[in-house]
């Protein structure tokens, strides 16, 4: 996520340590670099500019050229214009009504039928009972793969066919979720290639039938200043509340995200960072600035692993741990737990002091799946019991999950190791604490 701009600020940061003391002209040197940077992440020239001038003004002031800590000063000034020019405040999202309405437009291949989906399952996991709309009566594509999502999520769908009006289906949703007791719908409208008439006066009608109170417009991150403009045009005709960024974990540039609020004046409310259900995150312009500049953003890991973390089974874990009882089927569910949080990638991008990257920080995250296709290769008096896993099995073992006995051996390996090291430190506790080394 917007690794290239990273990496070129996190650049501009360096040089500026360098320097004893800052002059003048050091910072101004600084400051084209970072315009040369925004511009080549695709952020829009004018926010571009003026984002500069304010960098330049502050940075030019007194307290930073007589600051002890120059650089500091001038990564706190840029951390606080990023978070000015992606909007500053974290913009709301509360659903008063009963039943609240939502309503998700965008044009086709963005991402909205995905978002849709996520929405829902975000929306599940804070209470709510909603019900989905499929409204894209000329994609039937678009039906089926909502369906599908909602079926592999657990979430109802009304979807009555693509032979009926757009507005009729959003009328009789509404009579549905009243009848049925949902408290929230979330519509899915139809997309085009590109904006045109048709779209918009069905998306009018839509939205009367409705009357929802979240409009969101779903723009693929990855297109860049195309994203800006789209939004733009939706602007001039649907009165949305709000924009929905997709594919933010494939956007190394980060142009739409660096620019859309300041262009159109309407604030990001939800960024999508992968395929699954779960990736999706409410959008914190701090949070945001933040990973852009390297800091990290521990606050959005710390949510993802109460999300992920069954409360009971982590006490489990920790007794079985104090007991020296961890078989491989308690570290496959942790694998598995992991996974439900991201990719390695997304996780370590973060924390503070790490970029994500296998390459980079020697996470390789092909080997945490070659560790779990080995796992379930095993049966599971196996996992559960490690020392019967001798020469056949481990040959069985290793062809069964299209591993290398070297590797089979390895992962074993490793295992007795870690419950040795557990073994230790749980000796080393007292009353049920441990002394130096906290399990819990």
């Amino acid at each position: 996520m917007f690794q290239d701009l990273t990496d070129k600020l996190a650049s501009v940061f360096k040089q500026l340590r360098g320097h004893g003391k800052i002059r003048e002209k050091d910072i101004q040197e600084a400051m084209k670099q970072v315009r040369r940077a925004l511009l080549e992440a695709d952020v829009n020239y004018k926010v571009a500019k003026e984002l500069v001038v304010r960098l330049s003004e502050r940075s030019l002031g007194r307290k930073v050229l007589e600051s002890l800590t120059p650089d500091q000063q001038i990564i706190k000034i840029v951390h606080e214009e990023l978070v000015r020019v992606l909007g500053g405040e974290v913009s709301s999202f509360q659903l008063s009504g009963s039943p609240a309405a939502v309503m998700v437009c965008g044009l086709q291949g963005a991402g909205k039928t995905s978002f849709v989906a996520k929405l829902a399952v975000f929306l599940k996991k804070k209470g709510k009972n909603p019900l989905l709309v499929a409204a894209d009566v000329h994609r039937p594509a678009a039906v089926k793969q909502l369906c599908v999502l909602a079926e592999q999520s657990g979430i109802p769908v009304y979807a009555p066919g693509i032979d009926i009006p757009a507005e009729k289906i959003a009328r009789d949703a509404v009579k549905k979720t009243k009848k049925e007791f949902y408290d929230t719908l979330i519509v899915d409208t139809a997309g085009r290639l590109h904006i045109d008439r048709e779209m918009m006066d069905e998306l009018k009608a839509v939205k009367k039938e409705i009357e929802p109170e979240e409009t969101l417009l779903v723009l693929d991150s990855m297109a860049g200043q195309e994203a800006v403009n789209v939004a733009g045009e939706f602007k001039k005709e649907i009165d949305f509340s709000g924009i929905v960024l997709t594919k933010l974990d494939g956007d190394a540039r980060g142009g739409a995200a660096l620019s859309v609020t300041a262009v159109t004046g309407m604030p990001v409310k939800f960024v999508t960072v992968g395929e699954n259900a779960a990736d999706l995150e409410r959008f914190y312009p701090d949070r945001m600035a933040g990973r852009i500049l390297g800091m990290g953003d521990v606050l959005s890991l710390v949510e993802k692993a109460q999300d992920a973390i069954d409360e009971k089974k982590a006490e489990e874990l920790e007794l079985k741990l104090r007991k020296n009882a961890f078989t491989l089927e308690d570290f496959l569910d942790q694998l598995q737990g992991l996974k439900k949080m991201g990719s390695i990638n997304q996780l370590t991008a973060m924390i503070p002091g790490l970029r994500g990257g296998a390459s980079q920080d020697g996470i390789d995250e092909g080997g945490l799946k070659k560790i779990e296709a080995i796992i379930k290769s095993m049966t599971l008096e196996e996992r559960r019991s490690v020392q019967i896993i001798n020469g056949s099995r481990r040959k069985r073992i290793a062809a069964g999950s299209g591993s290398s006995l070297n590797e089979v051996n390895s992962l074993l390996k490793q295992f007795a190791q870690m419950k040795k090291m557990v073994k230790h430190f749980s000796k080393m506790t007292k009353g049920g604490k441990p002394l130096g080394f906290p399990l819990n």
